[in-house]
């Protein structure tokens, strides 16, 4: 049975067919915050620097404004600044993330302690009959 403590939510906001924000583009943002770097960031996450750089473009083209700041001239490993825009996603889908936790927690109280342990392969369907 899983407990309360090993349950995650995983939040996507799809804003139009083009403009989704989730957990892998906020990672990236967050990367970025610590790192300065677009490239740092996505090997930090495993990620191509072409990777990462498509998923930073496609963030700063759904505002007027962008969400990183890449400095004029900057090679990979040139400076990349989170603007107050990409701060304000990043508090915004981590406050999203949180109240939907616990509204999940709330809503499902009375049917999470019913969860079972599902194997990892999904099991064989039942033979037919002739």
């Amino acid at each position: 049975m899983r407990t309360k403590d090993s349950s995650a939510i995983s939040v996507r906001l799809r804003f139009t067919d083009h403009a989704r924000l989730g957990p892998g583009k906020m990672a990236l943002l967050e990367a970025v915050q610590r790192t300065a770097s677009i490239e740092a960031a996505g090997r930090e996450l495993n990620m191509s620097y072409r990777r990462a750089w498509l998923l930073i473009d496609s963030v700063n083209a759904m505002f007027e404004e962008p969400a990183v700041q890449i400095a004029a001239g900057a090679g990979p490993e040139g400076d990349s600044t989170l603007t107050p825009l990409g701060h304000a996603l990043i508090a915004a889908y981590r406050a999203t993330e949180a109240a939907t936790q616990r509204a999940v927690a709330q809503h499902f109280a009375q049917l999470l302690p019913r969860l079972r342990e599902v194997p990892a392969e999904p099991l064989a369907p039942p033979a037919r009959k002739p």
